[in-house]
């Protein structure tokens, strides 16, 4: 990993001394140490490559068996077992899921380039075991750019960044059914763009409880100022995300999370809950998962196919909707192109630089 640029010299106060000689070790300042990754520092350097050419043709993967090497954006991209069933219920292929990210990547693309991926790997498809992985596989193309960030252990990892459509389709032909992005940007990963509450169910409920749940999240983040985006997880329950002033730490960021989601949960008892162990939470209500802003960890990100057994995709979604209601599974891979097509992507003010939230006006 490339060091940190040296700081400068602090200026000393003036003494006096012989005049120094040329090629005198004292003559010549002591560099300052590189800053060392702690718990709250993780230096983090980008690859850096030529970016893929522009297309506006589609791209479409080939209804072949086995595998196939196509051009995208001007690289080769080898795609392999296109013919293997990734979600039984449905027969769908990974051919099918390639192509839903292939139509979707001008939407996804803007939500996860810049930043580290944690890839989550299902090679027999959605009814199989999964793993987990972080540093980006060799071999690999040389167009691969990565992020590799220090952690406080001293070890260096190099993940994967997702920036363009190529790049996007090779992670997904790992097996990577669904994406998951880090919440900062390689420039700085201590310092992430957004804060999020995850809503997920304690144990079974209808759905129409989720959605109240996320009404009165939205309520109270509204009534402090804040803008909010919804969406599925595409799996049992809502995100609600809220674009933020860059410069908090990530843990400024959880702090708020969780100081937020308590209190949801002592004014709606018999709704929300924020007790984080599992054995102790309240059957019947809904978890506000602070957590999950901690440091290192990842959500789906936004257009992500989940390993559901219809393929249903973490959507976007607006206020409205939720107050209307639909379902989970209204959102799949074979429908959200069309959506998006239709709607465009309504998360897009997510990433514009006006219109965020300056976390430091709550302490005031």
């Amino acid at each position: 990993m490339a060091k940190a640029k040296r700081a400068p010299a602090k200026p000393r106060a003036k003494t006096a001394r012989a005049p120094a000689r040329r090629g005198d070790a004292a003559a010549r300042p002591t560099p300052a140490e590189p800053a060392k990754a702690t718990r709250d520092h993780h230096p983090a350097t980008r690859t850096s490559r030529p970016a893929a050419a522009s297309s506006a043709r589609r791209v479409e993967i080939p209804t072949v068996r086995g595998d196939v090497e196509i051009e995208v954006g001007g690289r080769r991209v080898r795609l392999t077992n296109l013919d293997k069933v990734f979600f039984p219920e449905i027969g769908a292929t990974k051919r099918d899921l390639l192509q839903y990210y292939a139509d979707v990547a001008d939407a996804l693309l803007p939500h996860v380039r810049d930043r580290a991926m944690v890839m989550k790997r299902y090679p027999n498809g959605a009814a199989g075991d999964f793993f987990f992985m972080k540093r980006a596989p060799t071999p690999r193309p040389e167009w691969i750019e990565t992020c590799a960030i220090e952690h406080a252990s001293g070890s260096v990892i190099d993940f994967p960044v997702v920036g363009d459509v190529a790049t996007l389709l090779w992670v997904i032909n790992l097996g990577c059914i669904d994406l998951n992005q880090w919440y900062a940007r390689c420039d700085d990963v201590d310092r992430p763009d957004y804060l999020h509450f995850d809503l997920d169910p304690v144990g079974d409920l209808p759905f129409t409880v989720l959605r109240e749940a996320a009404v009165v999240v939205n309520e109270t983040l509204q009534a402090l100022g804040m803008p909010t985006f919804v969406k599925t997880t595409g799996s049992r329950g809502l995100h609600v995300y809220v674009p933020i002033v860059r410069g908090p730490t990530q843990k400024d960021v959880w702090t708020v999370s969780k100081t937020i989601s308590n209190d949801l949960a002592r004014r709606h008892p018999k709704l929300l809950t924020a007790i984080y162990r599992k054995e102790a939470r309240p059957a019947g209500r809904v978890l506000v998962d602070y957590n999950q802003n901690a440091w290192g960890r990842t959500l789906a990100s936004i257009y992500s196919v989940r390993p559901r057994p219809r393929a249903s995709v973490s959507t976007p979604v607006t206020w409205d909707e939720v107050a209307r209601g639909f379902e989970l599974d209204d959102f799949r891979m074979d429908n959200v192109p069309a959506r998006v097509a239709r709607l465009g992507d309504l998360w897009a003010p997510l990433n514009a630089p006006r219109g965020r939230f300056d976390l430091t006006r709550l302490g005031r």
